[in-house]
């Protein structure tokens, strides 16, 4: 039906190298501060790896 659901208990997806993701096993036990860090970290990781991956894929 086309209705979203939350999933901010399990934390960002990580996008690998190889395109698979995954996520953060440990999210639940990290601070605000930690998860806020961690959020921009992968945030710009993510990005990086969809454009080169995009780049390779053509």
């Amino acid at each position: 039906d086309g209705a979203s659901v939350r999933l901010d208990h399990l934390g960002p997806m990580v996008i690998n190298l190889d395109g698979t993701v995954a996520r953060i096993s440990n999210w639940d036990t990290l601070s605000e501060a930690e998860r806020l860090n961690t959020i921009r970290v992968i945030g710009r990781r993510n990005r990086k790896r969809v454009e080169e991956l995009a780049k390779v894929q053509g």
